[in-house]
């Protein structure tokens, strides 16, 4: 699925970015001559300023927010995805969009809470995870990065990474937000999410449950090319199998579904 349904830091999409148009592409030999000095300090340093910015420029939902009381007890016991410790937030806007960064940093908005189960949704933060877990969301990141925030280079003479200034940061989030992973890493992600919801003590069935909703959230936009939920979901193809091949694994390892969860 999309700091992220597309390769980024993100799970769905990135929010704040529309206002970005700032799609500049650089040659292939640019692309290789910066990816060669940026280092994985340099990268640790440039995701948490992204994540920063992006804490800064969408409303945090505080400690004693309803949305935040929830999303903590959904998450209790999630620590860390292969080493990578996890931290949680709540976006309060109106885009229906969740995503996970590099760094372990899971963020959903308030408005995907708000039409989704908890079960839906563990589906959705569990597969992110997947991507956090197996380096998606770094690689992701990195390419989103030379290709565009750093279209200009970077000094290799430092370990220090130079500031991104806002412009920048636009540019980077417009470029996760336009990423895409592939059907193996989707795969990967999902299989990966699945275990570890379930060695979570977390019902591994909401990973088919996030699946079914976006295919009906998908359903409900129709044909319309500019449906904004269609543009979301659209680097979420089988969707069918998907939620098959979770369905199954669940039934075969004897696992009940949420009494909460069924219709």
């Amino acid at each position: 699925m999309k700091c992220a349904a597309a390769v980024f830091c993100a799970a769905l999409a990135t929010p704040a970015m529309a206002q970005f148009n700032l799609k500049k592409a650089i040659n292939g030999a640019t692309k290789v001559a910066q990816a060669a000095t940026l280092t994985d300090e340099q990268m640790a340093q440039y995701v948490k300023e992204y994540i920063d910015w992006m804490d800064t420029h969408n409303k945090v939902c505080d400690a004693n927010d309803p949305y935040t009381l929830r999303l903590n007890k959904l998450t209790e016991g999630l620590k860390d995805a292969d080493g990578i410790p996890l931290n949680f937030k709540v976006y309060w806007v109106i885009d229906v969009n969740a995503f996970a960064c590099a760094d372990g940093s899971v963020r959903v908005f308030s408005s995907l809470m708000d039409i989704m189960t908890d079960e839906e949704l563990l589906g959705v933060i569990g597969h992110e995870i997947g991507h956090v877990a197996h380096r998606d969301s770094k690689k992701g990141f990195r390419t989103a990065l030379l290709t565009s925030a750093l279209k200009d280079g970077i000094s290799s003479s430092s370990n220090k990474a130079a500031a991104l200034t806002d412009s920048q940061l636009g540019s980077l989030g417009e470029a996760l937000a336009n990423s895409t992973y592939s059907q193996k890493q989707e795969k990967a992600a999902d299989d990966y999410g699945y275990e570890f919801l379930k060695k979570a003590g977390k019902n591994p069935w909401s990973m088919a449950y996030s699946f079914r909703r976006l295919k009906q959230m998908q359903e409900e936009a129709g044909a319309k090319k500019t449906s904004k939920v269609n543009q979301l979901f659209s680097s979420h193809p089988d969707l069918d199998m998907r939620i098959k091949r979770m369905e199954e694994r669940a039934k075969s390892e004897g696992i009940a579904e949420p009494a909460t969860a069924k219709k």
